[in-house]
């Protein structure tokens, strides 16, 4: 079943269960799928690949932390709390996320290929990193174990 169809799914059984949060939130992914959809069609492609619809998700997630972050900041917690929520549904869509320790010998190894050594060759290896990565871990994460490694 595509992505489209499982949201689709989705928000037939959250508008059964009468989950508020749950249906918003699902519709905003497929807004989202939709649009995407409408931009690459001048292309002459008709639906999202895999690789692209992981996009939009990353991107959805991307945005409810760093909202999530923002409300803190400011003592909203009521507020942090809903995309919270809100992220925790996007991320049920998204593959598993990899652990600090995958991440860190995923980055070691690329960082021995790219014969990396100091913080000037960042650039070397947060390319391959966020390729490989992908959807699998949060790029802030992935740039701050970079820099940590490339530092130390």
């Amino acid at each position: 079943m595509s992505l489209k169809d499982q949201i689709g799914e989705d928000i037939k059984a959250a508008m059964k269960s009468k989950d508020k949060i749950r249906l918003e939130t699902v519709r905003s992914i497929k807004k989202l799928i939709l649009e995407k959809e409408v931009s690459v069609r001048p292309a002459g492609q008709e639906a999202l690949t895999e690789e692209q619809e992981m996009e939009v998700l990353v991107q959805l997630a991307k945005q409810r932390r760093d909202s999530i972050e923002q409300y803190r900041q400011a003592k909203r917690e009521d507020l942090a709390s809903q995309e919270a929520q809100e992220l925790a549904i996007i991320e049920e869509y998204l593959p598993q996320q990899m652990s600090d320790e995958e991440v860190s010998a995923i980055i070691d190894q690329i960082i021995a290929q790219a014969g990396a050594t100091t913080a000037k060759d960042m650039g070397k290896v947060m390319g391959p990193a966020m390729q490989q990565l992908k959807g699998k871990t949060d790029g802030k994460k992935v740039q701050e174990m970079v820099k940590a490694k490339l530092n130390g």
